[in-house]
């Protein structure tokens, strides 16, 4: 008998690395694939995607909506995108999922973004919203303004921001958050440092700015590692951003050869088991509160608030349905009216 060590020789590790690349090798090339911005969606989820599923992560939304929609080409069986990417494809383009005891889990807010805003019942649900986060104040060391928030969005236009402030780089979201009324969008405008939710926070942690205009998701993570930040979720309400998953529809040739979607994975980051690892990461699936409660709970209060913040307050919150091309061009001329004049 070989004796026994407690290490192994050259050999063996070449020998394993070899079984290794072969089991590798043996799993589907050609199975159904996910496509993703990279990042964008939970590690702990992904990672339990079922074979023969694979999912591919691209670097921005146009490359997953190009990817994602080829012209007569054959289609990925999902793709995730946020409700401003995915609200504008043709419905034609797209499969309902057909599992209504699935959606029946959500809260109803959801609903009509599952319809991508379309009518009910007209097609049935057209996308996952798994998980959903609004547009909040996040300020850096300024207690004074926390101390001030049932002013809610009219801090933005409190005159110390000036020069100090980010706004997102959709000009809709600052429209919504003005109501649309010129005179505040115009002061609004007047205060901002910049327009760029992407690296908004950048700027926030580097001082650069004390006040930004960002999706709650972003922030969660931080909140436990910064103490200098502080999340303000107006008692108005705020627009809301989705996450979503859509079914390409197949070409017309390859009718009927779109595969299943995978129920029981999409199901998993609802349950327990996810929930909490998501909530950390701020991704916040669409359940009932009374579901997400024993959950959320487990975090400071202060977070806890922001994860959980009532049905009232959701219900003074409003998503974001796809514009005409006249509501388009409406916003577009008063926000250009709005501009600071030089």
């Amino acid at each position: 008998m070989a004796p026994v060590s407690g290490s192994l020789s050259r050999r063996q590790l070449l020998q394993l690395g070899a079984a290794a690349g072969l089991l590798a090798a043996c799993r589907p090339a050609n199975g159904p694939e996910l496509l993703l911005v990279e990042g964008e969606l939970p590690a702990a989820w992904l990672k339990q995607l079922p074979e023969p599923w694979r999912s591919r992560a691209l670097a921005d939304p146009a490359a997953v909506q190009r990817a994602g929609f080829p012209a007569g080409q054959p289609a990925p069986g999902l793709v995730a995108l946020s409700d401003g990417w995915a609200s504008g494809l043709a419905r034609e383009r797209l499969q309902a999922f057909g599992a209504p005891r699935l959606w029946a889990r959500l809260a109803p807010f959801s609903a009509e973004v599952a319809r991508l805003f379309g009518p009910a019942g007209a097609t049935g649900e057209l996308a996952f919203p798994w998980a959903y986060s609004p547009w909040v104040i996040a300020l850096r060391s300024r207690p004074d303004l926390v101390a001030r928030r049932q002013e809610g969005w009219q801090l933005l236009l409190d005159p110390s921001l000036r020069g100090r402030l980010v706004l997102p780089s959709s000009p809709r979201i600052s429209l919504e958050i003005m109501g649309g009324d010129f005179e505040r969008l115009e002061r609004l405008r007047a205060q901002a440092l910049a327009y760029d939710d992407r690296d908004g926070l950048n700027l926030l942690l580097s001082g650069d700015a004390e006040a930004a205009v960002l999706p709650l998701q972003r922030l969660i993570p931080l909140l436990r590692r910064d103490q200098r930040l502080a999340v303000i979720w107006p008692d108005s309400g705020a627009p809301l951003s989705w996450q979503l998953l859509v079914r390409p529809a197949p070409p017309q040739a390859q009718a009927g050869q779109a595969p299943p979607p995978p129920l029981e994975w999409l199901g998993a980051v609802l349950e327990p088991s996810l929930l909490e690892s998501l909530l950390a990461k701020g991704w916040v699936p669409p359940l009932p509160q009374a579901d997400l409660a024993p959950v959320a709970r487990r975090f400071p209060e202060s977070m806890a608030a922001l994860l959980l913040p009532g049905d009232a307050l959701l219900g003074r919150c409003w998503s974001l349905p796809p514009l005409s091309v006249a509501a388009q061009l409406a916003q577009q001329n008063l926000w250009d009216a709005a501009a600071p004049r030089p």
